[in-house]
């Protein structure tokens, strides 16, 4: 049993906390007392404490007495809090999913002498630790992933709800997408090449540009066509785009009635009551990972690796909090097992690519009903 501490106390962060809880002994923090309070009701053996992890000093202090951090901290705040934690010599699982290059902290990693495995969630995530394993096994030529977080009833215009801050969402819409095409790294603009695409049991979506390589931009730049896209219902890109167009989007400041107010902030606060996903409420998440290439038999094949999951009602557990958290959770059994003990930033690919921890993943997963059903075929 290791002592493990999970910053974050949201929808992920909790699920995270409550699944390690049942091997591991587990402190959860926040910044917030009444979302600690609330977490503990629903799993007393929980330690909850207050915690401000900006106060590098106090956050320090805190992660100091554990074997493990995992930081589910929000995305600005991110960077810094995993440089605090390598600082401070504690080895780290993170999903705070940062815009910061987190292989810019792996000479410091390598220093302190700690393993920090980060961007370990589902996208990005297990889509990675798919395409490190057959990068192993094959020459391959083409990555793609699509995914997306949708509700289960769909509600007029968007036809989405937000298991996270609008102001997150709002910015894979407004970042520059990043492709490799033909070996060479590409810009579009988001919400664009706008594509229908078919799943099982959910029907028609939508696929546009977002920017969710991350890493393996760096760490595969070998694979000479890789692209991310996310999934929507259909039409909910028309809507978004007409206030991206209509500068609902912006930053610079414009003054109503004497007060200078961003268009951002403005829309933020309207959305966040639009796409609040309600504690109860059922949504799923769905993702196709496919990859091609020689085998080693010198054939050319196509691997598809199709994920579809949904709200948990058994233990009102969010699709999202399960298919994000639990693949974290596994990464930090893993790690505490003694599977990957290797020193610096590992983004996931470069952890999935070892077999013995590509199956812990995806049995870890399975045995939670997080399953990903593989097909493949010669080409």
């Amino acid at each position: 049993m290791s002592n493990i501490i999970v910053l974050g106390g949201g929808m992920v962060g909790s699920a995270m906390a409550i699944d390690l809880s049942t091997k591991h002994k587990v402190t959860l923090t926040d910044l917030n007392q009444k979302v600690l309070d609330k977490v503990k009701q629903k799993c007393p053996v929980l330690s909850v404490e207050q915690l401000d992890v900006t106060n590098k000093e106090t956050l320090r202090k805190a992660i100091i007495k554990h074997d493990l951090v995992i930081c589910a901290v929000p995305g600005f705040l991110g960077f810094e809090t995993l440089k605090t934690i390598i600082e401070s010599e504690r080895d780290v699982i993170d999903i705070s999913f940062f815009p910061e290059n987190s292989l810019d902290l792996d000479a410091l990693a390598k220093e302190k002498k700690v393993t920090a495995i980060v961007d370990c969630g589902v996208a990005p995530g297990m889509d990675n630790i798919i395409l490190g394993y057959y990068n192993e096994k094959m020459k391959l030529t083409d990555f793609e992933c699509l995914v997306g977080g949708l509700p289960k009833i769909k509600k007029w215009p968007f036809c989405y709800k937000a298991p996270f801050s609008p102001i997150d969402v709002i910015e894979e819409y407004t970042r520059p997408a990043r492709y490799v095409e033909n070996g060479h790294e590409v810009i579009r603009e988001p919400l664009t090449d706008c594509d229908y695409v078919e799943f099982e049991r959910i029907g028609t979506l939508e696929s546009f540009n977002s920017d969710g390589l991350r890493s393996i931009i760096h760490t595969m730049s070998h694979i000479p066509n890789m692209k991310e896209k996310t999934l929507r219902y259909p039409g909910h890109v028309e809507y978004i785009r007409v206030l991206k167009e209509s500068g609902f989007f912006s930053n610079d400041k414009i003054e109503i009635q004497g007060k200078a107010i961003s268009p951002l902030d403005f829309t933020s606060k309207i959305l966040f009551h639009e796409w609040k996903l309600g504690e109860k409420e059922e949504e799923l998440t769905v993702m196709r990972v496919t990859v091609k290439g020689k085998n080693k038999n010198g054939q050319l094949e196509e691997v598809v690796y199709n994920l579809y999951d949904e709200y948990n009602s058994e233990t009102n557990t969010a699709s999202m909090s399960r298919t994000t958290g639990y693949t974290a959770t596994a990464a930090a059994n893993l790690f505490l097992e003694g599977l990957f003990n290797e020193k610096g930033v590992f983004p996931p690919e470069l952890v999935g690519k070892h077999e013995v921890c590509f199956n812990y993943f995806m049995n870890y997963l399975e045995e939670r009903n997080v399953v990903y059903k593989k097909s493949s075929r010669l080409l």
